[in-house]
């Protein structure tokens, strides 16, 4: 089978291990920067070209998409799906997972445990937002922003009233969420593939630090998931079409909530701390399912 990976950087860990997956099963994999290409939009016969020439006979792609190039990257893969290429997770999906707001809506909608949560942008009511999700301490986030930046805890109410004001003058949108104090700093990573959870790990944050970001200093282990989050993970998942999804939730009180469904889980936390080939399972659940005009999204928001 012909795949292709629509990286940036082909030296990072998950492209490699997704193109030594494939090729370990006698696969072409091929990987492609997907903002080095561009389309010729026709109605008998889409292309991708790149660096000249075309991008033909490919049975599935698997993007990488970054999640500052999340607009031009999704393009590529629409017009893949044009083609009549099967994409391992779809255009459409991709958007739904990368707006935060959007993310939040539909899972609320769909039942899945979520932190309580209030959004702004220019309220004067300040204090009506802090007492929607319960008081301080909570946490405020930049709706665009990522990988734990644009992230703060703000443990008392003035606080939490000085970052909100320092927000919006910045002409920002702001999430405001529940602080889950008994999460410990830690949170869970579900690993969803074809609609199954394959690997779960806990990641804890570095001491002194809420957010539980690896790259912040955090560590993770393997952990066994309970059955309502592993069902929690499975149905995020799937209310955001994502065939393959890294799925973040919190140990609360009140039962496991989300706090992001990724369309482009990284790899080398995962499969380190659980010893699973996880790059694997991708290969083969694009295997399984590339079929030409494959394309199964059919959510209406």
């Amino acid at each position: 089978m012909k795949i292709a990976i629509l990286s940036q950087d082909s030296s990072l860990y998950s492209t490699r291990r997704l193109k030594e997956a494939g090729e370990e099963r006698e696969h072409q994999i091929r990987v492609i920067p997907y903002l080095r290409c561009y389309m010729n939009i026709t109605s008998r016969r889409p292309s991708i070209i790149f660096n000249g020439t075309p991008l033909e006979n490919f049975d599935a792609v698997i993007p990488r998409i970054g999640a500052s190039r999340t607009f031009y990257g999704t393009a590529v893969v629409r017009q893949f799906e044009v083609m009549g290429v099967f994409s391992a997770n779809e255009s459409q999906a991709i958007s739904r997972s990368r707006d935060k707001l959007r993310c939040m809506q539909i899972l609320a909608r769909e039942g899945v445990g979520l932190p309580v949560t209030g959004f702004a942008h220019a309220t004067q009511d300040i204090d009506g937002l802090i007492e929607t999700v319960g008081g301080a301490p909570l946490v405020i986030k930049l709706l665009e922003g990522t990988q734990g930046i644009g992230v703060v805890l703000a443990e008392t109410y003035q606080a939490a009233k000085s970052v909100i004001e320092a927000f919006r003058g910045l002409d920002a949108n702001i999430l405001v969420q529940e602080y889950i104090k008994e999460a410990g700093g830690a949170d869970i990573r579900c690993f969803v593939v074809g609609g199954e959870v394959i690997a779960a790990m806990k990641r804890q944050g570095a001491k002194g630090e809420f957010r539980s970001n690896l790259h912040r200093g955090g560590n993770a282990e393997k952990i066994d998931l309970s059955v309502e989050e592993r069902t929690t993970a499975i149905k995020a998942a799937k209310a955001m079409g994502l065939n393959v999804a890294g799925v973040d939730l919190l140990r609360s009180n009140h039962g496991p909530v989300i706090m992001e469904v990724n369309s482009s889980p990284g790899l080398e936390g995962i499969e380190k701390a659980t010893e699973m080939d996880v790059a694997g399972k991708i290969i083969e659940y694009v295997v399984q399912n590339a079929e030409p005009n494959n394309v199964k999204d059919s959510i209406k928001y």
